[in-house]
């Protein structure tokens, strides 16, 4: 018998055994809003019988096989990372052929939405941006369940959920199914972003690098009367300057450090506290209406968007603002970058130093960075393909650039990062260069001792100055997973909650009365049904300790 006739043959039963394990399923939204287009059913994953696939080894497959491959981008970023050398030699050495699909977050929401009503999903889906918890268990029926994959096809995976078990904990979804794959980022800083000042400014002024909110205070308002960027105009400093409100940050002196945005803070004792109905930050607000009434805080700070804010940053003829929360000192201001340096985080009223980090590192370990659709035709072949994301020197070269461009490794086993472009910020390049903070990788505790950065740039900039807050870093709010009828509620009640709390929060900075307000205010809250909100996040919190 020839081989194209076993091919033919091995195909004909493949398709037959699917159409008696669909046929036999009860009819899920998937099938029914796909025009008839049939996808795997999870019960059919397994050994694959085709004569084109390999279990092991390189190529995954023997003839060329094409992917649809959906990933998302901040910004204008667009697909430059396809270019990424180790991708176009995957492609080459696994015979999978890779068909990008690259959203921009600007407007991912409202593509998402069309995308997941339409009933039909691309093969793979990278990121996690793309699609977070709540949209892959509202519609479960298009993800693939992966725990078999991963058993059979996906040995990098397996070994880093050995070394790293949060690995698993982190992707198990309450029904104990897996439906994406985790992250492990290289290299990653404790301290999350720091207050970043134009020490060009203070040189200029006489003054010391400010280390309580009392001395911040008085050099922010020498930033504001004087002339303090030296270009003979004493009325064109911005000494803080925010979009669509101010940055959260500014509220760490006041032992407000909510990492994740979800305005949940763990305590010293473990304990829970709903920050925005908290004594720190109703003086925190205090203190930032201080500044604003003084003229230190830009007025358009709540009614200008992003790229009217980095316009000010970045002007071309002088640089313009004084003070920050960044992720280093070279991240925001273009041109003026080097006038910039990151502080120790400052005191609070307390005395106390506070600074939003973890101890696991930044962003390190999380889901939702790849799922397989259910309309994949080859789920084994993807799950093979993803496993080429876990090993080192796969997972440095989507996180940085490709060996060659933006990596060198040298004789000795060693990596180390080049120095970027001139004019473009090394963060800035990464991006450019790689899928970056998104996308499934692993670095193992071996390999990472063989990553070498500079103190000077980049990501090894950024871990020498997160070392000014790495002593001083609460304990953050975990990524817990939250029950499907949970997200249900937690959709409801913030949207109508976290609108309150911004909008009062942005009358009481720019017009006061927070004294006044304050108790109509966490009335107003618990009618909205506040102390439900809390419930949700403390039940979570509770079982993710139990997990662990």
């Amino acid at each position: 018998m020839s081989s194209t006739l076993k091919r033919v043959i091995s195909l004909i039963v493949v398709i037959g055994l699917s159409v008696v394990l669909l046929t036999g399923c009860t009819g899920t939204r998937a099938d029914k809003e796909t025009d008839g287009k049939s996808s795997p059913s999870t019960s059919s994953i397994g050994k694959t019988e085709d004569q084109n696939f390999n279990p092991e080894g390189l190529p995954i497959v023997n003839e060329p096989v094409t992917l649809q491959v959906l990933t998302t981008r901040w910004g204008s970023m667009g697909d430059s990372f396809t270019q990424n050398q180790w991708l176009i030699d995957l492609e080459r050495k696994t015979n999978v052929k890779i068909e990008w699909q690259v959203h921009s977050l600007n407007d991912w929401s409202e593509k998402k939405s069309i995308l997941l009503a339409g009933g039909e999903l691309p093969e793979v889906v990278i990121g996690m941006q793309t699609f977070d918890d709540t949209d892959i268990m509202i519609n479960k029926e298009y993800f693939l369940d992966l725990t078999n994959l991963i058993d059979q096809y996906m040995p990098n995976l397996k070994e880093a959920m050995q070394t790293i078990p949060e690995f698993k904990t982190i992707v198990t979804f309450p029904d104990g199914k897996i439906y994406s794959l985790p992250k492990n980022l290289p290299a990653r800083p404790m301290t999350c972003n720091q207050p970043i000042i134009n020490k060009k400014w203070l040189d200029n002024l006489g003054l010391e690098e400010p280390t309580t909110v009392d001395e911040l205070y008085y050099v922010l308002k020498k930033f504001e009367d004087k002339d303090a960027n030296g270009n003979g105009n004493p009325d064109d400093e911005y000494p803080i300057c925010g979009a669509k409100g101010l940055n959260m940050d500014l509220l760490n002196p006041f032992g407000i450090t909510d990492l994740y945005g979800n305005k949940m803070m763990v305590m010293d004792d473990g304990s829970l506290a709903y920050y925005p109905i908290t004594e720190n930050y109703k003086e925190g607000l205090k203190w930032l209406r201080k500044l604003y009434s003084e003229g230190i805080i830009d007025p358009e700070s709540f009614t200008q968007d992003a790229t009217m804010q980095d316009s000010k940053r970045k002007n071309p003829s002088a640089s313009l603002v004084g003070f920050d929360y960044a992720w280093t000192p070279d991240a925001l201001f273009g041109q003026w970058s080097d006038e910039y340096i990151a502080l120790a985080p400052i005191k609070g009223p307390d005395g106390k130093q506070y600074a939003a980090g973890d101890k696991n590192g930044i962003s390190s370990i999380m889901r939702n960075e790849a799922e397989i659709t259910k309309f994949c035709k080859h789920p084994e072949v993807a799950a093979r393909w993803l496993d080429q994301f876990y090993d080192g020197e796969a997972s440095i070269q989507n996180f940085w650039g490709a060996i060659g461009t933006v990596i060198t490794k040298n004789s000795d086993g060693t990596y180390v990062l080049n120095n970027p472009p001139e004019g473009i910020s090394a963060d800035a390049w990464y991006w450019d260069q790689s899928l970056r903070d998104f996308g499934p990788k692993y670095v193992s505790p071996d390999f990472q001792k063989k990553i070498k950065l500079s103190p000077s740039s980049g990501d090894g900039l950024k871990l020498e100055v997160s070392k000014l807050g790495d002593p001083f870093i609460t304990t953050p709010y975990p990524n817990v997973m939250y029950t499907m009828e949970e997200s249900d509620q937690l959709s409801t009640l913030r949207t109508d909650i976290d609108k309150y709390i911004e909008t009062t929060r942005a009358e009481w900075i720019t017009k006061g009365g927070i004294d006044e307000g304050w108790d109509a205010y966490i009335k107003q809250l618990n009618e909205m049904e506040l102390d439900q909100l809390i419930k949700i996040y403390t039940d979570a919190y509770t079982r993710y300790q139990q997990i662990k």
